[in-house]
């Protein structure tokens, strides 16, 4: 009997690990698509699934045509590098100190504060798209950078799992703090965000691919192709030259590098933090 159920665990096993393995070759095969469309010659990307000779021309057109055709690529890389982590920075700072003042302190009205939270994040985003527009025309912000960074510098989302973090940490270490002469800036920020850089890295990682995704937005507020995010340049290109299907697909793989490259600098803090979410 043992030894039937032994066999029985280890073919359940090995059955699993096919169909993971499945399932994450369907995953990967759009990313490995895009990335061989970028290095193939143009003849071949609807023709062929690997290439008979690799190229780097698409790449080339993108760092020297495409300017010419006002298409600065590299600028909007750079635009969205700089709004991405303008905006990262930005939510963990006021994250981690928001979070800090709803657990920890105790104030009237805390609990109606956190109960607001909560219900904002119940909304989908796209409902304050028309009110923020309003008050971004109004206070002259169109066709700048502000437009974009200024409506996400603060997540509910963000807020609410530094609170939940900062919870499991005993007031003993802040008492002692305070014993110390050290003032609440300090206390956040030499304190409480080491003790919880498994949340600080889930909030970075996911604000920074939502940064640097973001589409909408930053289509409706921006028309300057010198300030444009990759993203909405990608778009505008792919909707006047669709033609130039290689150029475009080299665009796409260079816009995902960032995202790879901040995964896996944070890999070890963003699986410390799900472990931790899941207990």
């Amino acid at each position: 009997m043992r030894i039937g159920n032994r066999r029985k665990i280890k073919f359940g096993t090995i059955f699993l690990y096919i169909i993971m393995f499945v399932l994450s070759i369907i995953w990967i095969y759009p990313y490995l698509w895009l990335f061989l469309a970028s290095v193939k010659p143009s003849e071949e990307i609807f023709t062929r699934f690997l290439p008979t000779r690799l190229t780097l021309e698409h790449y080339q057109f993108i760092f020297e045509t495409a300017t010419r055709m006002e298409r600065p690529f590299i600028r909007a890389l750079l635009n969205s590098i700089f709004i991405a982590f303008t905006i990262t920075f930005s939510v963990v700072f006021t994250s981690a100190f928001i979070g800090y003042a709803i657990s920890k302190l105790r104030y009237r009205g805390k609990n109606l504060v956190f109960n607001f939270i909560i219900f904002q994040m119940l909304f989908p985003g796209f409902m304050f798209i028309v009110p923020l527009f309003v008050l971004i025309r109004t206070l002259g912000l169109l066709n700048s950078y502000s437009a974009i960074i200024l409506p996400s510098i603060i997540s509910a989302w963000g807020v609410f799992m530094f609170a939940q973090s900062y919870k499991s940490i005993p007031q003993d270490y802040i008492e002692a703090a305070k014993i110390d002469g050290a003032n609440t800036f300090w206390i956040i920020l030499r304190l409480m965000l080491p003790l919880t850089r498994s949340t600080a890295s889930i909030v970075g990682l996911f604000t920074f691919i939502g940064a640097w995704d973001n589409f909408m937005w930053p289509l409706i507020v921006m028309k300057d192709y010198q300030k444009m995010p990759l993203a909405v340049l990608l778009a505008s290109f792919n909707h006047e030259y669709s033609s130039y299907v290689g150029p475009l697909m080299a665009g796409a793989v260079i816009q995902t590098i960032p995202m790879v490259l901040i995964f896996i600098a944070f890999r070890k803090y963003f699986l410390q933090g799900i472990s931790m979410s899941s207990k």
